[in-house]
């Protein structure tokens, strides 16, 4: 396992003309909803323009423009950001993004909400390069890339207050993964397109907290927020 905080690699090329300037993305930001500051948007800016430019190469995301990653991408973190300050975590938690890939949504939510420490755990070597180029660039606080396997997570890492895992693993695998990660009254964010059936979690030893719909361009979505129920184990 490896650890990195503000390490960088080389991009292929500068993303300086995929990247918007500061005043279209306040702009764009507006048109749908949402304010951001200057530091914000010169953050997110240079996040959205090194996407756009690796994702030349890489296949990061689908979506092609930052445009279209603003909106139907990039607005999951916005509003799980709203979600995350809804919990009852601790003042400064330790948090999880599983299966981190291009970033999405654990940095530009980091840009939002940079609460206690968050690890971005990546297996695969490009994508957990282009992580730790995005992570430096933007000088994200308190936020780590570990190239992982999630099973080989160590003692830096554990255990945690929040686990994300945004189409990770189906569900119920996901759930019988991370209950042994968390911390006492720790939670679990699943990312889905639809409300949770009946009795979501209780097999793999959990109790759904709340269910939270919100709006993309990508159409409706739901956070399912999980924590163990200590009288199923």
């Amino acid at each position: 396992m490896q650890r990195s905080h503000h390490q960088a690699g080389n991009p292929p090329q500068s993303a300086s003309h995929s990247e918007p300037d500061s005043r279209q993305l306040i702009e764009a930001a507006a048109a749908l909803g949402r304010s951001l500051d200057d530091d914000q948007a010169g953050k997110l800016a240079l996040y959205l323009g090194l996407l756009v430019e690796w994702n030349k190469r890489m296949n990061l995301v689908g979506a092609s423009s930052w445009r279209e990653v603003l909106s139907r991408l990039v607005m999951d973190s916005w509003h799980l950001a709203d979600h995350l300050a809804e919990l009852p975590l601790p003042a400064e938690p330790r948090s999880l993004d599983l299966g981190a890939g291009a970033g999405l949504p654990g940095i530009p939510l980091r840009i939002f909400w940079n609460s206690g420490e968050y690890r971005l755990v990546e297996i695969r070597e490009k994508r957990t390069i282009f992580l730790r180029v995005a992570v430096a660039k933007l000088d994200l606080p308190r936020t780590f890339v570990l190239r992982s396997r999630v099973e080989n997570l160590g003692a830096d890492a554990l255990p945690a207050d929040l686990v994300l895992g945004r189409a990770f693993k189906p569900w119920p695998e996901y759930l019988e993964l991370v209950r042994p990660m968390l911390a006492p009254g720790g939670f679990v964010v699943v990312f889905a397109n639809e409300a949770p059936p009946e009795g979501a979690g209780k097999d793999q030893g959990f109790r759904l907290d709340r269910v939270t719909p919100y709006t993309t361009g990508g159409g409706q979505r739901y956070f399912w927020t999980f924590t163990p129920d200590s009288a199923s184990r």
